[in-house]
């Protein structure tokens, strides 16, 4: 099927989104296609940086160029990110596509990636560490961690377990966020540092004016 002259003029990690929008489009004779009223994304109501419902994460700046580029009214079904978001959203077909999702993600046709990111090492800035997980200062050290995130592993391999701080991973983020709640607690003292995912450290860094800083 020849890629319409619209979708050329998008970045790459748009364009396979717009393909996948268009299953039946393709199957369809020559001269026939799917109308559409609306755009329809799935996504986190308080999810910030990536989206919230009130269209301040990156994520919903992008939809709305999106939606405005095909000349569609952008419609979202607000559901948090965590166990069953697909299964209930894309699968169920209350939307036409998810806005952001790690590369390779085996329950989604993936764009290729449009940012890269990594998992930080956060501490308060007047206690710097080196991002260096043998080093035996860290072996003392409370460390948060996201429970089941990948850092889970280099704690493991490196001997940093026994003190570490886990923190839930799926929660309804309507009322909880483990990464804000995980840099609230290296800014007090609660714990010595922890190990997050890139956006969530810079954001509410940011955000919260917090004392900390951050290495990978």
């Amino acid at each position: 099927m020849p890629i319409h002259p619209l979708l050329r003029r998008l970045p790459a990690a748009w364009v396979a989104a717009l393909a996948a929008l268009l299953p039946a489009a393709a199957q369809s004779p020559p001269g026939e296609g799917v109308a559409r009223s609306e755009l329809r994304i799935c996504a986190d109501p308080n999810n910030l940086p990536f989206s919230n419902e009130h269209g301040e994460g990156f994520e919903n700046k992008i939809a709305e160029l999106l939606g405005r580029d095909l000349s569609l009214p952008v419609k979202h079904f607000w559901i948090p990110q965590v166990i069953g978001f697909v299964r209930n959203g894309l699968q169920a077909g209350r939307c036409d596509l998810v806005m952001g999702t790690v590369a390779g993600d085996e329950m989604m046709q993936t764009t290729t990636p449009y940012y890269y990111t990594g998992y930080m090492l956060v501490f308060r800035a007047d206690k710097p560490l080196a991002a260096d997980l043998d080093a035996p200062a860290l072996k003392s050290l409370h460390i948060g961690i996201v429970s089941g995130t990948p850092p889970s592993d280099l704690l493991v391999r490196h001997g940093l377990m026994a003190n570490a701080r886990p923190y839930a991973l799926t929660v309804d983020t309507r009322y909880e966020s483990p990464a804000h709640e995980m840099l609230l607690d290296i800014a007090s003292g609660a714990i010595d540092a922890g190990m997050l995912w890139g956006p969530f450290a810079g954001y509410y860094i940011k955000h919260d004016k917090l004392p900390l800083a951050m290495v990978q």
